[in-house]
């Protein structure tokens, strides 16, 4: 386990091992995520004992009103979630390595050649509310793309985190005792504080948490922040729906496990089909005890639900509560989703082609569905081993953040003794921009 030492120290030892990672071979890096999956696995009583004390500690935060049920849910672990963590980092070792990936290559001029090439970004901040499962996830992820990473987690997960670190620290130095600082613990808010300040160090940020919590980070440094304020996702049931499919999706989008980003917050349903689809949700959704909150025209179908306020549509519940609202159109309902979404994660269910094209078109979201649950918006089970976040940014990486969005690239230009004066004034040389097969130019490889 790593014994706390002062948060300049802490970054200043990442960014050495950064520069030591940035052309580790694939196989060094795959052999260490088998190592950190083993780990998981041989460790696991110990991690669920640590966990225990957190959810009991968790508990009695909830009973006090100072801690939310879904977050208590979100921290404790399971064998079974033990076993998805070590089957996440395994999937990571699976993947292509993002790191010497040429994304373009051009000839300059002759023996002159430009390649643009993929690199770690180098020192990451990870800062992260209860869900221990996000340790392995965040730590596989940052190394496999050639990345230290320094993470911190809620308070209410601390015994969690630490074993979590602390075994795959020790599976990282059984590999090479240099690579240890690869992943790093901080603990405190004060920790934090700091952190946030050593831009010298510290290259990006990945929070995950509440709309507070990003915004408070993104507001108080001036290293980028990548992530995601708020998960208000949408569920769109088209005049054009099939009613069983439609049941099934809202059902599972909401909950499935409702005390996570990508599930669903406000269902829209077409006025034509309002009378007969929202009585065969509600009966299973009263089965499941979720609390229905409704416009007018769905209380008028449903009398028993609850008065919607124009502060439920804005709102990220992370429980069994839902929004429901009657719109007369698909343009009311796309305009409903860009006004009060959070561009995170929306779906259509209609079996109408060209309205399901046009909702993926023009909603303004990350990621955008057809006919599916928007728990699927998810590293994992979008192929990418896992995710160190959702980002509804549009710059750099959107969606579900796997090993793509943690490298950058660089330029590697390779001549012959070419000097610019060469190229400029009377009897200028020429450049003859040719574009070359990638792998061919000689900036390429690592």
């Amino acid at each position: 386990m790593q014994e706390p030492i002062p948060v300049r120290e802490v970054a200043r030892r990442a960014r050495e091992v950064a520069w030591l990672l940035a052309t580790l071979p694939t196989e060094v890096k795959n052999q260490a995520l088998e190592a950190m999956a083993e780990a998981i696995e041989a460790q696991s009583e110990a991690i669920l004992a640590a966990n225990r004390q957190d959810v009991a500690r968790a508990s009695a935060l909830v009973e006090r009103g100072e801690l939310s049920r879904p977050l208590l849910d979100r921290l404790r672990l399971s064998p079974s979630k033990i076993a998805d963590m070590a089957t996440g980092v395994r999937s990571v070792a699976r993947l292509p390595d993002p790191v010497g990936r040429v994304l373009s290559a051009i000839e300059l001029d002759t023996g002159l050649e430009l390649t643009q090439v993929t690199c770690p970004i180098g020192v990451i901040g990870a800062i992260f509310e209860s869900r221990p499962d996000a340790v392995p996830q965040i730590a596989s992820l940052c190394w496999k793309a050639g990345n230290a990473v320094i993470m911190k987690g809620g308070s209410e997960a601390e015994a969690s985190n630490r074993a979590l670190v602390g075994l795959i620290r020790d599976a990282l130095a059984r590999i090479d005792p240099r690579y240890t600082d690869a992943v790093q613990l901080v603990t405190t808010r004060q920790d934090v504080q700091e952190l946030l300040a050593l831009d010298e160090y510290i290259d990006l940020f990945v929070p995950r948490g509440s709309n507070a919590f990003v915004r408070y980070i993104q507001e108080h440094t001036r290293v980028p922040v990548l992530g995601h304020a708020e998960g208000i996702c949408h569920a769109y049931v088209d005049r054009a729906a099939d009613l069983e499919r439609a049941v099934a999706i809202c059902y599972d989008a909401k909950v499935q496990y409702p005390a996570v980003c990508n599930a669903i917050e406000t269902i829209l349903v077409h006025r034509d089909i309002a009378p007969v689809f929202l009585p065969r949700l509600a009966a299973v959704y009263r089965q499941a005890g979720v609390e229905m909150r409704g416009c007018p025209a769905t209380r008028a179908l449903l009398p028993e639900v609850v008065p919607a306020t124009e502060a439920d549509w804005e709102s990220e519940y992370l429980d069994l509560i839902i929004a429901i609202r009657v719109v007369d159109s698909l343009e009311e309902a796309i305009a409903h989703i860009n006004r009060y979404g959070s561009r995170h994660t929306d779906t259509i269910i209609t079996e109408d082609a060209a309205a399901a094209a046009e909702f993926l078109e023009r909603v303004d979201s990350a990621t955008v569905m057809h006919n599916a649950s928007t728990r699927f918006a998810d590293g994992y089970r979008f192929g990418k081993g896992a995710e160190v976040g959702i980002s509804t940014s549009k710059t750099h990486a959107r969606g579900p953040v796997g090993l793509e969005g943690l490298v950058s690239y660089k330029y590697r230009l390779v001549g012959q003794g070419h000097v610019v004066a060469d190229y400029i004034g009377p009897g200028a040389k020429r450049f003859t921009h040719r574009p070359l097969p990638l792998g061919e130019a000689v900036g390429a490889g690592r």
